[in-house]
């Protein structure tokens, strides 16, 4: 058992770091890191570029994995 709780301490630990650096990446009403990354360059004022998009995916797909990574780190820590 205490492998598998050192295996959920590090993907929650991961997930995490990444959960954080992909929401600094998004581009805010002031631009934010991504213009640091040529976020700005191609957006126009109809819609979001293809790269925001993906990177919106992306953050919602890390987000419920840490979400999910939560729940079951509490199962394991109780039992």
């Amino acid at each position: 058992m205490d492998i598998a709780r050192l295996i959920l301490w590090i993907l929650q630990f991961g997930l995490g770091i990444a959960l954080i650096v992909l929401v600094l990446v998004h581009s805010g009403r002031g631009g934010g890191l991504s213009d640091m990354f040529g976020g700005g360059l191609g957006a126009s004022a109809a819609g979001s570029t293809v790269m925001e998009k993906n990177l919106d995916r992306i953050t919602v797909v890390v987000a419920l994995l840490f979400a999910f990574n939560t729940l079951v780190f509490a199962l394991v820590i109780d039992a």
